[in-house]
């Protein structure tokens, strides 16, 4: 049975990643999940400098799910390259790292430090920031600064880049061109959604920051509408997430269009989820005696 998908040009293991902002830089899972079983693993968002995120409460959870409001707290890409990526080196898994900014220069910048790093596969760039030069507005939410920052990373990235999508958009298909134009080798979707959370005995927001991001099973009809939709979209690979906490979800991704995905929030209850999900596909596929994974991809019969 083959698991392995390729991806931008690189040849996965098998097509589950642990997601960004869920399983911090790889390493503190180490002693939980045998990282080699992983098809890859996106770091926690990376910074031109350290941040040290919001005020708490920052995490609540919801019904389903949860939401959450960190604030992109990191060391910063110069500390992560120094002391995070030498050890991710001796694994046998494909390392992404999720780059973020408030400028296209910061994006820009973040990826030039990372390229002094040895043993990373990709940069996935998270658009879901607000351009500090523009206003405000979301990079995510306008096709041009999209366009614009998926562009100036290419420029400087000597790996493959993908686009972190938001879902917060009317169109998610529009967007996925814009970061197709830019260059960009793959997309991943979908980031997640903006919402709220109250206390009512307080009589106040029960996240500090008013507003966090929904993620978790209560995202996924949603998240596999708009990978379908992106997918049918461009001609580049898709990276599905949203709601993913079993083998069957991962393999209704990959059907809709997926050529790997990624498991994020169910690693909050439970650390081995990613490794226990390929565990879960391999069973499937054996099962259903399919020999080869990615013949799955986009075979969706709508």
């Amino acid at each position: 049975m083959d698991l392995s998908v390729e991806l931008a040009g690189l040849r996965l293991k098998n097509p589950v990643i642990a997601a960004s902002g869920t399983f911090g830089y790889g390493v503190e899972f180490a002693h939980l999940v045998d990282l080699n079983r992983l098809g890859g693993l996106a770091v926690k968002g990376l910074s031109r400098e350290p941040m040290g995120g919001n005020a708490a409460p920052r995490i609540v959870e919801t019904a389903a799910g949860m939401l959450n409001a960190i604030g992109l707290q990191n060391i910063g890409a110069e500390a992560f390259v120094r002391d995070k990526l030498p050890a991710l080196r001796s694994y046998q898994t494909a390392v992404i790292a999720n780059i973020f900014g408030y400028t296209t220069e910061d994006y820009v910048a973040v990826a030039d430090l990372l390229e002094q790093g040895e043993g990373l596969a990709a940069y996935e760039i998270n658009v879901s920031c607000p351009n500090t030069k523009h206003g405000g507005i979301t990079f995510g939410a306008d096709p041009e600064l999209t366009r614009e920052v998926t562009a100036a990373v290419k420029k400087v990235a000597r790996r493959p880049v993908i686009v972190k999508l938001s879902p917060n958009v009317t169109d998610i298909g529009v967007m996925a061109r814009a970061a197709e134009d830019g260059g960009a080798d793959a997309i991943s979707l979908v980031n997640t959604f903006v919402g709220m959370a109250v206390d009512l005995e307080e009589r106040r927001p029960a996240l500090a920051n008013v507003t966090g991001g929904l993620s978790g099973p209560a995202i996924k009809p949603i998240a596999l509408r708009m990978v379908y939709q992106a997918a049918k979209a461009v001609k580049l690979p898709v990276i599905g997430m949203g709601g993913i906490a079993t083998g069957r979800d991962a393999l209704e991704f990959m059907l809709a269009g997926a050529t790997a995905i990624q498991v994020g929030t169910t690693t909050f209850w439970d650390p081995t989820a990613p490794a226990r999900l390929v565990t879960e596909i391999e069973a499937w596929c054996r099962d259903h005696r399919v020999e080869q994974v990615r013949d799955l991809v986009g075979r969706l019969e709508a």
